[in-house]
Formats: C-alpha cells, structure tokens, sequence
C-alpha cells in the first residue's frame, strides 16, 4: 500500500541514503592507499529496490573509473566525489521534500480537512 500512496519516491530514497554512504566512504578513503572509489547507479539501483527490496541496492555498486590515477592505488578523486555527494544530498532533500508534502496531504485527507 505505501508503494502506491508514494510511488517511486520512497525507493529513491532509499537509493539516495545508500548512495549518500558510498560517497561518504569515498571521500573518508581520499587518502588511503589502493583504496577503490565506488558508487551507486541510480537507474539500476531504483530498479532493483523496486523489484526487490533494500538488498538491491547492492547489483547496482560500480568502482569509479578514475580521470587521474594515484600513484599509490587510490582511485579516489576528491573534487568529484565531493561533487556526487552535493548533488545527491541536493536530490536526497527533494525527495524527502516530496514525501513530506504528501505524508502532509494524506494526513489532512484523513482529518477530512
């Protein structure tokens, strides 16, 4: 039931938080050797949180291919990822945003206001 009062949104957040940790990881790992930069591909990630929960998220990690390579292993670009992660903590709040809204209209629905 709570896939058809939100749709999408409530998988995409979900996509969203995880990928949020992933880049935290990232950018915590700048500086550790032969540390690989990972993230989330939001298409397949949504998709496999649709078809099968929370768990799906995880088909959908890729290692980031890096423009500069370290020279210690580290593939870990820190203007990127601090980059992905302001844009998706950006995405991240829309969609909370969304919700809320629409928590907000089904609450006033049930009050019958």
């Amino acid at each position: 039931m709570a896939e058809s009062l939100f749709g999408v949104h409530g998988a995409a957040l979900e996509v969203r938080g995880q990928r949020m940790g992933v880049l935290a990881s990232n950018i915590a790992n700048a500086s550790t050797p032969n540390f690989k930069a990972r993230d989330i591909d939001f298409k397949a990630a949504l998709g496999a949180v649709e078809q099968r929960g929370a768990g799906g998220v995880a088909d959908a990690l890729q290692y980031r291919v890096p423009t500069q390579p370290s020279m210690d292993g580290n593939t870990v670009e820190l203007s990127t990822e601090q980059t992905a992660f302001a844009e998706n903590a950006v995405q991240y709040q829309t969609t909370l945003s969304f919700l809320n809204g629409r928590i907000g209209q089904i609450t006033r629905a049930l009050k019958g206001e």
